[in-house]
């Protein structure tokens, strides 16, 4: 695992942070709860000390997902950001969200009562690449509009994201 600093945020570049610290405890939650707040089939995230964590530009809105528990979310692209126990010194951060996922590695997994059945048979099952699927005629259409993986000093640039 490499050592800090992250840096991460949203896809539409409102919300960005930093984590100064260690990111550690890194797993893989397939607990309803993580389903339902990411829209996918599992929840992804590292742990740091709130110490170490900083929001370089916006803030979550944040949703208290049970009594000992809140997630934060971009309010202006939806991107699931953060979870976090209310009475811990740490934050979690979605994996997915900091701009280089490679740099670290899955440890452990948790809420194995909601892991789907085929889940297994994943990695032996054949694939493609996105651009493979994209008929060279349309690939202008698809250019991305999200913030790179990357600080900024301003987005969306010249003021528009479109």
């Amino acid at each position: 695992m490499t050592t800090s600093p992250y840096t991460g945020g949203c896809q539409c570049g409102a919300v960005r942070f930093r984590i100064d610290g260690p990111l550690a405890n890194v797993s893989v939650c397939y607990c309803r709860m993580c389903q339902k707040s990411s829209g996918q089939l599992v929840g992804i995230y590292g742990a740091t000390p709130l110490a170490a964590f900083t929001w370089t530009r916006g803030a979550p809105k944040v949703f208290r997902t049970s009594a000992a528990a809140e997630r934060g979310f971009c309010g202006d692209c939806g991107t699931n950001l953060t979870f976090r126990y209310v009475d811990k010194p740490r934050i979690s951060i979605t994996i997915g969200s900091l701009d280089d996922p490679r740099r670290v590695e899955v440890s452990t997994q948790y809420g194995i009562e909601g892991k789907m059945p085929w889940f297994d048979h994943l990695l032996a099952m054949t694939g493609t690449k996105t651009e493979d699927e994209i008929p060279a005629s349309d690939v202008p259409r698809y250019r991305s509009r999200q913030h790179p993986d990357h600080d900024t000093d301003v987005w969306p640039p010249n003021g528009d994201a479109s």
